[in-house]
C-alpha cells in the first residue's frame, strides 16, 4: 500500500519498469557492447541488467573482475575471457557463438568496452562477419568528468579524449605540445604514481596559468573534483596526501587569452606568426611556430586568440 493516495509503489514501478525493458527486441545472433559502472554498482541501467541476464555468454576483459559484479546485481550468466592479448581468438571464438543464434555480451572491468579498453577488435571483426552489434550505453568516466568540471558549454561542446599519457618525461612533452594546442578540453587519464610528473610536464608545456581539473574515484565514496592553474597544482597535492590516491580522470582546459593579457612574444616569433597565420590555421601555426621558436604551442595558440580577437 502506498503512503501517500495515488502515488504506485516503490516495488510495482519497478516491476513495470523491468517487464517493460525485458519486453524490448533482443535479438539473437548478436553481439551486445554493454557499458558496467566505473565504481558504483547501482550505475548499471536496466537494460544493461537484462541484457546480461539475457545473453547466453559473457566476454569479459577479466573474468576475476566481473564475476563479483555480477553476483552482487545476481546476474548467472557464464563467462569467457577477451583481454588484449588473446583478442583474435576471443573473436573467432564469438563469431562461432553468433552462427549458432547465440547472444553474446561483451564488457570490460569498467565503462564502456572498445573505448580505451579492449573490445574494438571483437567489434570489427563481427561487423566484418555480418552479425549486429548492439551498444548498451551506461557509466562513462570521460563524460562524468566532463559533467563535473564545467569545461565545455553548449555554445563550444568540443572536446578531445586523448587516453593515458606516454610514461616518459621526453615523449610525455612532446605528447602534451601536441595535445595542448588542439583548441578544446582535453580529457587524459593517468596514473597515481606518474600524477606529479606529469603536471610537471603540463606546467613546463602549458604555462602556469592554464587551468587542469582533477576528477578523482568518480563515482566511488571519496570522490573528488578540483579546478586548478597549473602552477598551483603541485602545491594542492601537496596539501593532503590522499589527492593523490585512487584513479584520476585530468582535463586540461582550453587556452584562455583574454586582449589585455595576453602573451608577449619577441618580434622574431611575432612576425613568424603573423606570417603563418596568412597561410595555415591557428592550430597548425601554433604547432610550426613551437617547433621552429622554441616558445610553448600552448602559449602561440594564446597569442594567436587574443590577436583574432583584434582582428
Amino acid at each position: 500500500m502506498s503512503d501517500t493516495e495515488g502515488r504506485t509503489p516503490a516495488a510495482g514501478v519497478w516491476q513495470n519498469m523491468m517487464d517493460k525493458v525485458k519486453g524490448q527486441v533482443w535479438p539473437q545472433a548478436c553481439l551486445y557492447v554493454v557499458a558496467t559502472p566505473i565504481g558504483n554498482l547501482g550505475d548499471l541501467t536496466l537494460r544493461a541488467w537484462q541484457a546480461l541476464e539475457q545473453c547466453d555468454i559473457i566476454a569479459a576483459e577479466d573474468t576475476r573482475a566481473t564475476r563479483p559484479f555480477l553476483q552482487a546485481w545476481g546476474i548467472q550468466t557464464p563467462l569467457m575471457a577477451a583481454h588484449r592479448h588473446n583478442e583474435a581468438q576471443a573473436a573467432a571464438a564469438i563469431i562461432e557463438r553468433l552462427a549458432q543464434g547465440q547472444r553474446v555480451a561483451l564488457v570490460s572491468d569498467a565503462g564502456a568496452p572498445a573505448v580505451s579498453d579492449p573490445g574494438a577488435r571483437v567489434v570489427r571483426e563481427v561487423r566484418q562477419a555480418g552479425y549486429q552489434v548492439v551498444p548498451l550505453p551506461g557509466a562513462s568516466a570521460v563524460i562524468a568528468a566532463l559533467m563535473g568540471s564545467g569545461a565545455t558549454s553548449d555554445e563550444n561542446p568540443a572536446f578531445a579524449f586523448a587516453g593515458f599519457m606516454p610514461p616518459k618525461s621526453v615523449a610525455r612533452r612532446k605528447w602534451l605540445q601536441h595535445w595542448a594546442g588542439q583548441g578544446m578540453p582535453v580529457v587524459m587519464f593517468e596514473s597515481p604514481h606518474r600524477l606529479r610528473a606529469a603536471v610537471r610536464d603540463m606546467e613546463q608545456v602549458c604555462g602556469p596559468q592554464r587551468q587542469l581539473t582533477f576528477a578523482r574515484e568518480l563515482s566511488k565514496r571519496f570522490e573528488q573534483i578540483h579546478t586548478v592553474a597549473l602552477g598551483e597544482a603541485q602545491h594542492w597535492l601537496e596539501q593532503d596526501s590522499h589527492r593523490e590516491q585512487g584513479e584520476f580522470v585530468l582535463i586540461l582546459h582550453e587556452a584562455q587569452a583574454a586582449q589585455d593579457d595576453a602573451p608577449v612574444l619577441d618580434a622574431v616569433t611575432e612576425r613568424w606568426m603573423s606570417a603563418l597565420l596568412e597561410h595555415v590555421s591557428l592550430r597548425d601555426a601554433a604547432r610550426i611556430g613551437s617547433q621552429a621558436s622554441g616558445v610553448p604551442r600552448d602559449v602561440l595558440y594564446a597569442w594567436g586568440l587574443a590577436r583574432q580577437s583584434r582582428d
